[in-house]
């Protein structure tokens, strides 16, 4: 039932009755039932605890008509199960207060089984499993790619040039490389086995990929994803590679790898799909900020990424990237249901 869905089909590039459509963030903060739980946790006592963990997953797949399911989880986990001490500080996102910023921070990283440190995710994906058991709905695992993690561990979080994650790409090369190979090895072992958790598709988030240029990107980056995401195919389901800002790179994004390349809406959607070829699926690519106009203009939006794939098999309809906090939730399920409908009277193949 699972693997006849339409999000499997189209990862798959096969027809579908309807264009499947799913959204990164769907679970979060613009939905009131997760902000009640965030009133009694913190986000890491949510992706802690398997339970509360597969409530979140569920929230947006109760209220919408959503065709995947993504596990309520977060990229940094893997860098504190590496010895990164990691917290969440409200008005600052993510810390790390041990970044890496010499050879010796990096030597003392070490790459755990995931059963060991990331087993709360691992059974989250087993609780929700058996949620969807009976809807049909597919899930989805996911993990930073090498990286974004990287960014975030040698910044101490997030950042607008991340200027001290390349200056330790440039001026520390053999650190840097130590670094991504062991960032690949925790990537790739953390989705394997998430898969076989039973997550039935794999997203690779590389975020802030589109800092760098296409040269670094060959020379410091595409190795080292590339072994990632060979690693996470080993479970024979499919991957979704995605980054944003990538327009200058996307044919290197194809070619680290994946079934699916997701694109953000700095790019036409038939521009970009004519560039990584017949080879892949897309997924992507509304505006988030969007889904704040009025309905008659996002209606407009997504009939024009719509009218882009033009029905052509393997296209997922998603945003270019997460859902913003404050989105209004009724445009949410207005949207959900008319990229099913428009799609059914548009003719997806």
């Amino acid at each position: 039932m699972h693997n006849d869905s339409r999000f499997l089909k189209a990862c798959r590039r096969e027809p579908v009755d309807a264009t499947p459509v799913w959204l990164m963030r769907q679970a979060g903060r613009y939905m009131a039932a997760y902000r009640a739980l965030r009133e009694k946790y913190t986000i890491l006592e949510l992706i802690h605890s398997p339970e509360l963990a597969c409530e979140v997953t569920m929230q947006p797949i109760q209220a919408f008509d959503l065709d995947a399911a993504i596990i309520f989880a977060d990229i940094l986990p893997p860098l504190a199960a590496m010895g990164l001490e990691l917290d969440f500080v409200r008005g600052e996102g993510p810390v790390l207060y041990n970044p890496v910023r010499s050879p010796a921070d990096v030597e003392r990283l070490q790459v755990h089984p995931p059963e060991e440190k990331l087993s709360f995710t691992l059974d989250a994906i087993r609780l929700v499993r058996q949620e969807l058991a009976g809807r049909g709905t597919p899930l989805i695992g996911f993990s930073g790619a090498p990286f974004t993690l990287a960014a975030y561990a040698i910044e101490g979080g997030g950042s607008r040039h991340y200027a001290k994650a390349k200056q330790f790409m440039m001026a520390e090369p053999d650190a840097w490389h130590a670094l991504m190979t062991k960032l690949s090895q925790m990537v790739g072992q953390y989705l394997l086995a998430q898969a076989h958790a039973g997550a039935q598709a794999l997203q690779v988030f590389d975020s802030w990929v589109g800092h760098l240029s296409p040269a670094d990107y060959r020379n410091y980056v595409m190795p080292y994803t590339r072994q990632a995401i060979e690693m996470a195919r080993q479970a024979d389901v499919p991957v979704i590679h995605f980054g944003t800002d990538t327009n200058g790179m996307l044919e290197l994004l194809r070619d680290a790898g994946g079934d699916v390349i997701g694109v953000d809406w700095r790019i036409e959607l038939d521009t970009a799909w004519q560039r990584l070829g017949d080879g892949v699926a897309i997924q992507g690519n509304l505006d988030p900020v969007a889904l704040f106009a009025p309905w008659p203009e996002v209606e407009k939006r997504a009939q024009h990424v719509l009218d882009q794939a033009n029905g052509r098999p393997g296209h997922i309809f998603n945003l270019g990237h997460g859902i913003l906090p404050e989105t209004p939730v009724d445009t949410v399920k207005r949207l959900v249901d008319f990229v099913h409908e428009y799609s059914i009277r548009q003719g997806v193949r």
